[in-house]
C-alpha cells in the first residue's frame, strides 16, 4: 500500500478540533451532525457549520466523514435522510451508518456515494464484511474487539475497504452494542447517550455477600496500537482511526500528530521495526485521561 492511499482518521466534536486534527496531520475527519450520531452530549455540527467544515478540510486535501451512526425509528428515517442529502450536497466524503434500513435507502436515493458500516454494526468476522459488500456498503469500520490475526485474515479476503479503531475508548461490551445505561439510566448507546456507568467504581459480591472485589471493575483499559502500526498496514487495513469525539482538542492535537509521525515513518523505512519515543508515550498517556487514572494498553492479540 502506498502512503497516498492510506488514511488515518481523526474525530472532530467541534470546528476547533476539526482544525487542529487537520493541522496535525489527519487525512481524514469524522464528525456528527445536529442529530442522528452516536456522540449527541459532544459538541457537534450544525447545518451551517458543517458546510464551513467541509469547505475547510477541502481546501486542504482532507476528507470528510459524516456519522449517522444510530439507530434510527420509522419516524425519524425522512429527516436522517434529508440531513444525508444536506451533508451530501456540501460534499462530504463518507456517511458512517449503523441502520440498516436506513443504509438501504441511502443507498436507493444516493447509489454511488460512499457508506461506511459503522462499528456498531459490530461486524467481527470476515461472513459480516461479506454481507456487507453485497449490501453495498464501501467500507466496514470492524468492531474493536477483533483480534489482529483475524483483522489479518479479513483484509486478505474483504472485497471492500477494512478501517480500525487504532487510539482511545473501549467498550465494556461489543463496540457500543451495551443495554447497561438503558437499564440504569433510559440512556442508549444506541441512540448515543450512554451514561458510561461502566466507568463508576462498583463493588463485587459472592453469593455469601463478601466483597470480592471493588474499584473501576467494568472500566475497560483503553486502545493503543501504535506498535501495531507495521502489521495492521501491512495486512491490508485501508484506515486507522482515532476515537474520541467527546475529547478535547488538545488531546485530537496529541494523539493525531504522533500517530502521523510514526505512520510516515514506517511509508519511509517499511523494513525498519517501530520503536516508541519515551516522550511520545508519556504525552499519549497524559492526553487521555479520566482524571482517576492513565490507562496504557497495547490491545491487539494473537491468538
Amino acid at each position: 500500500m502506498n502512503k497516498e492511499d492510506f488514511e488515518l482518521l481523526s474525530p472532530a466534536q467541534d470546528f476547533t478540533c476539526l482544525k487542529t486534527a487537520i493541522q496535525n496531520g489527519a487525512n481524514s475527519v469524522y464528525f456528527g451532525g445536529p442529530s442522528f450520531n452516536a456522540r449527541a452530549s459532544a459538541t457537534n455540527f450544525t447545518k451551517e457549520t458543517m458546510k464551513q467544515a467541509i469547505e475547510y478540510a477541502k481546501l486542504r486535501n482532507v476528507k470528510t466523514h459524516l456519522t449517522l451512526n444510530i439507530l434510527t425509528k420509522n419516524e425519524e428515517i425522512q429527516n436522517a435522510i434529508d440531513l444525508a442529502s444536506y451533508a451530501i450536497s456540501c460534499g462530504i466524503d463518507a456517511i458512517i451508518i449503523q441502520d440498516l434500513g436506513l443504509a438501504k435507502l441511502l443507498m436507493k436515493e444516493f447509489p454511488n456515494f460512499p457508506l461506511h458500516a459503522s462499528t456498531q454494526m459490530t461486524v467481527h468476522n470476515l461472513e459480516g464484511v461479506l454481507e456487507l459488500a453485497k449490501l453495498g456498503f464501501k467500507r466496514a469500520v470492524l468492531a474493536r474487539e477483533v483480534p489482529i490475526n483475524e483483522i489479518e485474515y479479513i483484509c486478505q479476503n474483504s472485497p471492500i475497504e477494512i478501517e480500525v479503531f487504532i487510539h482511545g475508548a473501549l467498550c465494556v461490551s461489543y463496540s457500543g452494542q451495551c443495554l447497561f445505561s438503558s437499564m440504569v439510566g433510559a440512556r442508549s448507546g444506541n441512540r448515543g447517550k450512554c451514561a458510561g456507568p461502566c466507568r463508576l467504581p462498583y463493588k463485587l459480591i459472592d453469593s455469601n455477600k463478601h466483597i470480592v472485589d471493588s474499584g473501576y471493575i467494568l472500566s475497560p483499559k483503553d486502545l493503543c496500537g501504535i506498535n501495531f502500526i507495521p502489521r495492521l498496514i501491512n495486512a491490508g487495513v485501508k484506515c486507522f482511526k482515532i476515537e474520541g469525539r467527546l475529547k478535547p482538542s488538545q488531546y485530537v492535537g496529541i494523539v493525531t500528530k504522533i500517530y502521523r509521525k510514526y505512520i510516515d515513518m514506517f511509508f519511509e523505512f517499511p523494513e525498519k521495526s517501530i520503536e516508541l519515543d519515551e516522550n511520545d508515550k508519556l504525552d499519549l498517556l497524559q492526553a487521555f485521561n479520566r482524571s482517576r487514572i492513565f490507562r496504557w494498553l497495547s490491545f491487539y492479540k494473537s491468538k
